[in-house]
């Protein structure tokens, strides 16, 4: 069976666009759970980010792991907007501030570059931003 194809249990096909994802973490060091494997929340999550074209950098994978930082699908979406009035706005590089954590994006490439808890932004200077949004 190709990837293309999928995987079939039962009744149930599962996306080939999820396995694509979960050979993509496996090969590039994605964010995995403690026994090595990527859990479904991580793929879900994930592709919801590419449905909204947003990709998240290898850097901020191991941020989020490290720091603890889950971006549920609600999360995103408020990230997608974000991006989308920086974009209006000519930004380049935007801080993105939520209550629980901040989130630093490249506009042109609609990509996560890092992720600061509130520990870690309490050290106050982030750099080479033009602009923020506060959730």
């Amino acid at each position: 069976m190709s990837v293309s194809q999928g995987i079939k249990v039962g009744n149930f096909q599962r996306p080939a666009n999820l396995i694509e994802i979960a050979s993509r973490n496996k090969n590039n060091g994605g964010a995995t759970n403690q026994t090595g494997k990527t859990s479904f929340k991580e793929m879900f999550s994930q592709e919801l980010a590419s449905e909204r074209k947003i990709s998240i950098s290898k850097h901020a994978h191991e941020r989020m792991f490290s720091r603890g930082i889950e971006i549920n699908p609600a999360r995103l979406n408020q990230i997608a907007d974000a991006m989308d009035k920086a974009q209006n706005k000519n930004s380049r590089e935007t801080l993105i501030l939520a209550d629980d954590a901040a989130y630093v994006v490249s506009i042109k490439n609609r990509t996560i570059v890092t992720v600061f808890d509130k520990n870690n932004l309490r050290e106050g200077v982030v750099t080479s931003i033009d602009s923020a949004v506060i959730l």
